[in-house]
C-alpha cells in the first residue's frame, strides 16, 4: 500500500492523521515500511494494523510514544496482553461523530438538553459559534452527568475547568518553539509532545486530588 492508500484506510478513524504523522511515528521507530527502489514508501496490512494500535493508544489512552514502543515490542515478542482485537479487512470499526448539535449530544450521553444549557451557561462544556459540540464534549457530558447524581451542579464545576485550561495553556508555552516551525516533523513532534505533557499534567492532577481525599476513605 502506498502512503495515500495508508491514510485513505486509517482516516475514518482518525480524521486528523496526516502524512506528517506517518513520517513522524516512523522516525521514532514505530513503523518500518520497506522502500521501493526508487525510495517510495510500501505498506503492508499489518503495518497499518500497526500504525492502528499505536493511534488508539494515543487517542483512547493518552499513552507517551515511549510506552506505546514498549507494547509493540511486547507484541513482537509474542504477547498478547495489549494486542488490538480481530479486525475484518475492509471493514473499518463505526466512527463516532465528530460533531454534535444539542440535541444528538444530549441523547448520545442520556441527559436532558436543559443539562447540557445548563453546562454551556456555566463555561463548563463549550459550543461553536454554530451552535455544535466536538466529540469531547460527549466524554465531558457524561462525566458531568455522573457528578451531577451526587448533587454536584454546572456551577460548581466552573473551577475545575478554569483549571484545566490553565494545564492547556502551559501545554501551549511549551510546544510553542515546535509549532511555530514549518517542518512537517517538528509540527508532528509538537503534537505528540502536547498529548504526552497534557496526560502528565492530568495524572499530576489526580494524584493530588487522591492524596488529598486519602484521609476520607481511610
Amino acid at each position: 500500500m502506498r502512503i495515500s492508500d495508508v491514510l485513505t484506510a486509517l482516516r475514518p478513524d482518525f480524521p486528523g492523521v496526516s502524512h506528517s504523522k506517518l513520517r513522524f511515528l516512523e522516525e521514532q521507530g514505530l513503523i518500518e515500511p520497506v522502500r521501493t527502489n526508487a525510495g517510495y514508501r510500501q505498506y503492508s496490512p499489518a503495518d497499518v494494523e500497526r500504525l492502528r494500535f499505536v493511534l488508539v493508544e494515543q487517542r483512547d489512552s493518552y499513552l507517551p510514544l515511549k510506552v506505546i514502543k514498549e507494547r509493540l515490542h511486547e507484541l513482537d515478542d509474542g504477547g498478547t496482553e495489549h494486542a488490538p482485537g480481530p479486525r475484518i479487512a475492509g471493514t473499518p470499526a463505526e466512527a463516532a461523530p465528530s460533531r454534535y448539535t444539542t440535541e444528538s449530544l444530549a441523547a448520545a450521553a442520556g441527559v436532558q438538553t436543559e443539562f447540557v444549557d445548563s453546562l454551556v451557561e456555566a463555561g463548563v462544556l463549550r459550543r461553536s459559534p454554530g451552535g455544535q459540540h466536538d466529540a469531547a464534549s460527549l466524554e465531558i457530558l457524561r462525566l458531568a452527568s455522573a457528578l451531577a447524581e451526587y448533587g454536584v451542579e454546572a456551577r460548581h464545576l466552573r473551577s475545575l475547568r478554569t483549571a484545566s485550561d490553565r494545564h492547556v495553556s502551559l501545554v501551549q508555552q511549551i510546544v510553542a518553539p515546535w509549532r511555530s516551525q514549518q517542518s512537517p516533523s517538528a509540527r508532528a513532534h509538537a503534537g505528540t509532545m502536547a498529548a504526552e505533557v497534557g496526560e502528565t499534567c492530568a495524572r499530576l492532577h489526580r494524584a493530588w486530588v487522591h492524596e488529598g481525599i486519602s484521609d476520607l476513605t481511610s
